[in-house]
This record gives structure tokens, sequence and C-alpha cells, in this order.
């Protein structure tokens, strides 16, 4: 009887070898991203990339707001936080990295005269105060505004950046994307709207704001204001997994995926880059 229980644990031990092997015999790693709604989706994209690069990678995107990206972080709940806005004070003990800044573009139609707003009147546009282009330096025209849908993280950082406690009119045309945005105003020479930066064409007009042009480089150098930060947060620097996924996030292929989502890339180029 004994020697039948001895056959039997070692045929265990033989199947656990086995199984291990047919596993690859490593450990599968895994690393938690958490926060920001607005960083979500655009690290999601990031995480299926890299994902094809490093199958044995595992990366958790999940979401909850930025706040909560940070106190994930801080219970050790996520290895790295998503934040859409900067540290408060008693945030700035942490370590923290910029990947992208996502500028947003106040676009018309090509025919459009009018070239330069202020930030206040783009606020009162959007709030229904300002309703026709004669009132702004150009033709007597109806402003037809364009706007997002609620939810969107595009709407949040508008109102966020532009609209403050103010609230956008509810007599603006809703689109459900930038694309959708965009061909709107393309085809109406009266049409107002926003959309991602990186997503501006020929067959629309970027208008400045307060004099500053939008451009890449204006957003990089904070001359150009209509802009947040995507930031990645963390107790200390990160190790491992979770360095190896930003660094993948900084990688020229990685930069590439944030511009076709119409973000402006970080310069860093590594996590150990100084800049």
């Amino acid at each position: 009887m004994k020697i039948k229980a001895k056959i039997i644990l070692a045929s265990i031990v033989a199947l656990s070898v086995i199984l291990m092997s047919a596993c690859g015999g490593r450990a599968h790693s895994h690393v938690v991203v958490s926060g920001s709604t607005s960083v979500q989706p655009y690290v999601e994209v990031l995480a299926e990339e890299f994902a094809l690069l490093y199958p044995e990678e595992e990366v958790d995107v999940q979401g909850g707001g930025s706040s909560a990206g940070i106190m994930a972080v801080e219970s050790d709940i996520a290895d790295i936080g998503m934040s859409s806005r900067p540290l408060k004070e008693d945030e700035q003990h942490l370590w923290v990295i910029e990947i992208a800044k996502d500028g947003l573009a106040l676009i018309v139609h090509p025919r459009n005269t009018v070239y330069d707003l202020t930030l206040e009147q783009v606020r009162r546009i959007y709030t229904g105060e300002i309703q026709n282009w004669s009132e702004l330096g150009g033709a007597s025209e109806k402003i037809h505004i364009i706007a997002r849908e609620e939810g969107s993280g595009t709407r949040g950082a508008f109102e966020e950046l532009v609209m403050g406690e103010r609230r956008i009119t509810p007599r603006a045309i809703v689109q459900s994307s930038n694309g959708a945005v965009r061909q709107l105003v393309s085809g109406d020479p009266n049409a107002i709207g926003f959309i991602s930066l990186g997503l501006v064409d020929q067959t629309v007009k970027a208008v400045y704001l307060d004099g500053i042009a939008p451009t890449a480089e204006n957003v990089r150098n904070d001359s150009y204001s209509l802009y947040r930060p995507f930031l990645f947060i963390a107790k200390e620097k990160p190790t491992e997994i979770a360095a190896q996924f930003i660094d993948f996030i900084l990688s020229p292929e990685g930069k590439e995926h944030m511009r076709r989502e119409g973000l402006v890339p970080a310069t860093r180029g590594s996590l150990d880059e100084e800049i």
C-alpha cells in the first residue's frame, strides 16, 4: 500500500512539472494602472499594443477618476495612477511623469474670417450669450455651436478648461466623436466646434486663443493654455514591468499611437531620460 501511495505521489509531482513546463516555466507579470477616465481609453490602446510585443506581461487598466487613481497608488491597490490634473499640494510627495498633453482646438470653417478669440469670448459663445459672428468681427450670421456629448472626455476637458462653473447651452448641436464635429464644421461656414488638437486637418481652421496659435509646440511650451496634462503617478519610480510599460509609451512607437489619437506626446524618450 505504501509503495502504491509513493507511486501516486510521484505521478502528481511529475504532472505538476509537465504543467509548469507547458506554461513556459515562468511567472505571469502583472501591473495595475488605475485613475483618470480621460486618460484611460488612450492607455487601454497602448496596453493592447504593449501586449502584442510582450504577451507574457499583463497591464490591467482601470478607471475611477484622477483622485481615485492617486488614492489607489497611495493605498497600494494600483502600481500606477493616471491623472488628468496636476498634483495637489498634499500629493507632491508622489513620483510623477507626464506621458502626454491633451490639447484642444477651437475650429471654424476655413472661409470664416474670424481667426482669433479670447477665452472669455469662447465661454460666452458656448453659454449662448454671443450668438452672431458680427459680435466677433465676422459676418452677420448666426453662430452654430457644435459640442461633444455628455460623458465625453473631450467635452469634460472643454468644460474644465473653458466653461468652469458655467454650462454649455442646450441649443448646441451634440456630436458623438471628434471626427463628427470636424465634419460638421467643415461643411458649415457658420459653425464652431472643439476637437483634440492632433485631429485638426485642412478641412477646418483652428482659431488662435488670446493671440496664441494652437500648435503642438505651443502646447509643449505652455504658451497655448487650452490643454491639460496626462500624468502617471506612483509611490516611487517604477521598476520591472511598470517601467517597461512606461518606456513603451515614451518610445517612438508609443508616441506615434498617441499622435494618431490626437494627443501631444511628452518630449521625454524614456523613463530614465533627463529633461
